[in-house]
């Protein structure tokens, strides 16, 4: 600053200079005017006018170096302080510069204004994906937090109950996330090889990601206010609460474009994925959507909201449980304190829609606070569909396989029940045996249903017969063929992947006398078919 002031200065005395030597070079005589010669006259004015314009110059360019530099001085000269609360807590860090207007430069809030204990470990906010291939760029992400439960766990029967029934078009389409939020390594790497053994190709196509915090991400909890007349281990359970969730949306923000979070004991609806997808394509402008009437669980958020929302709860993750400060969003967003409240919740209803019946269901009755029974459930999910039925071929229909109770394959063949048998064995078989040969165009059995989607055919084929004999022969014995024939004439020509065995049937062994499904090892699960579909 000195540096400039010197050379304003030095430009001034310069031009004042310059007009005092011009003037005194007038000549006099005896204090007479003598009028001076017009060409040196009109000389020395075109000197002082370009004296006068190389000042003016000057002196903009001095005014805009100036201006630079008090701006940059704002920036690369702060003065940092730190100050501390009265929980003795340390804030962010606060860069201020004061000048001759008063003005005040502040650096934004982020995490660790809400957590300071993740100053001391920098990479704490770096989650373990333990399991996953990086997908993104989906419509849908469900976002699943779970943990140590003392009893039962509930985690792959909801993780079946989402898989089931979904097209492959919907699963390269989804994303599903699971959040082991325990700092236990043994006990995270125990959830994730039981995923990677109960979905295996879900894991391989990057459908399926376990993901875990750090050990530094949580606080010490033990300095928690006791508020609301909650027990200190449900303050604890529920400031936890609001930390898993702000960190698997901060995890899952550039993952697609809509989040759902979901609990990890919970119950899909059949044809969730569509009906969200087309709900949330519909609404124009809003906050959340809900999916289900029960606490946080179904609620979807756009993927460019989670960061602010996340924050939300960041800052007040102490003070109430999550679907609290949800709420106080939607306050925060558009309820005018002078107004009442009934005009605040018609506010708040226009960024918060519900779909109707709900989609997800709960299940769980052990909670993960420790000694609670959560006898919740959704009275507008109403009625799962455990099968679906079609209208398929006459035959005559015939199994080795032993049905449970009325789930008799008569019965799951004419759409009004599904088909549920005690444990298959090798050798077991189901047979469609037609009145009449027909052309079959394609085929679908279903194994597994929404509620015991582990009771899965696998190992099976299927096998059909051609009444065709030149024709069956030839395709059977046929060097390039990649039919088998293994017994009485039967070709297999497809067979059961994550319990679904679906195809179509060439048009060199049509007409079709017979359809059967063989089973080719001992399994340890009962076997369900929701859905028999023969289509003509």
């Amino acid at each position: 600053m000195r540096l400039y002031s010197l050379r304003f200065g030095c430009v001034l005395a310069f031009a004042c200079f310059a007009s005092f030597t011009w003037i005194k070079s007038i000549p006099s005589d005896g204090g007479s005017t003598v009028r001076p010669d017009l060409q040196t006259l009109y000389q020395r004015l075109l000197l002082a006018e370009e004296l006068g314009g190389q000042v003016s110059r000057d002196l903009s360019s001095l005014l805009e170096e100036l201006r630079n530099t008090s701006r940059a001085a704002n920036i690369s000269h702060p003065i940092s302080s730190t100050a501390t609360t009265s929980d003795s807590i340390p804030t962010e860090k606060i860069r201020q510069k004061t000048d001759h207007s008063g003005q005040q430069t502040f650096v934004q809030p982020n995490i660790y204004l809400y957590m300071p204990h993740l100053r001391q470990h920098p990479d704490s906010l770096l989650p373990n994906v333990v399991l996953g291939q990086g997908r993104r760029g989906v419509s849908l992400v469900l976002g699943i937090p779970t943990v140590k439960r003392e009893k039962q766990n509930y985690l792959v029967s909801t993780l079946r109950s989402l898989l089931y029934g979904l097209t492959t078009l919907q699963q390269q389409d989804l994303l599903i996330i699971v959040f082991v939020a325990e700092t236990d390594s043994d006990y995270v790497g125990s959830i994730a090889e039981s995923i990677r053994k109960n979905f295996s190709r879900e894991v391989q196509s990057g459908l399926l990601e376990v993901i875990s915090p750090s050990q530094y991400y949580y606080p010490d909890f033990s300095g928690l206010r006791e508020t609301f007349g909650d027990s200190k281990d449900r303050v604890k359970w529920r400031t936890k609460q609001n930390l898993d969730y702000s960190f698997l949306m901060l995890y899952a923000q550039d993952k697609g474009t809509y989040y759902v979070q979901l609990e990890d004991d919970v119950v899909a609806k059949a044809g969730y994925f569509n009906a969200m997808k087309t709900f949330a394509n519909q609404q124009q402008q809003w906050l959340y959507l809900e999916f289900s009437q029960l606490g946080f669980i179904g609620k979807m958020f756009q993927s460019r909201d989670l960061p602010m929302i996340a924050e939300f709860f960041l800052m007040f993750h102490r003070d109430k449980p999550i679907d609290w400060l949800l709420d106080h969003i939607l306050w925060v967003k558009v309820c005018n304190p002078e107004k009442d409240a009934k005009d605040c919740n018609k506010q708040k209803a226009q960024l918060r829609h519900r779909y109707k019946p709900s989609l997800f269901q709960h299940v769980g009755l052990h909670s993960s606070l420790s000694g609670k029974l959560q006898q919740l459930k959704d009275k507008d999910f109403g009625q799962q569909s455990l099968f679906q039925a079609h209208s398929n071929p006459a035959a005559e229909l015939s199994s080795s396989l032993k049905h449970y109770q009325q789930h008799s394959l008569e019965r799951a063949y004419r759409g009004q029940d599904f088909f549920w048998a005690l444990t298959p064995s090798h050798g077991d078989y189901i047979l469609f045996n037609f009145t009449q040969p027909i052309h079959i165009s394609r085929y679908l059995f279903r194994s597994g249903n929404i509620e015991t989607s582990g009771d899965k055919f696998t190992n099976t084929t299927v096998e059909v017969l051609p009444s065709n004999a030149s024709a069956r022969d030839r395709l059977a014995t046929g060097s390039s063929s990649s039919y088998k024939a293994p017994d009485e004439h039967f070709i297999t020509i497809g067979a059961f992947e994550n319990g679904v065995a679906e195809g179509e049937i060439e048009e060199a062994l049509q007409p079709i006398s017979a359809l059967r499904l063989v089973v080719h090892s001992d399994a340890d699960v009962w076997a369900l078919l929701s859905e028999i579909h023969i289509a003509v």
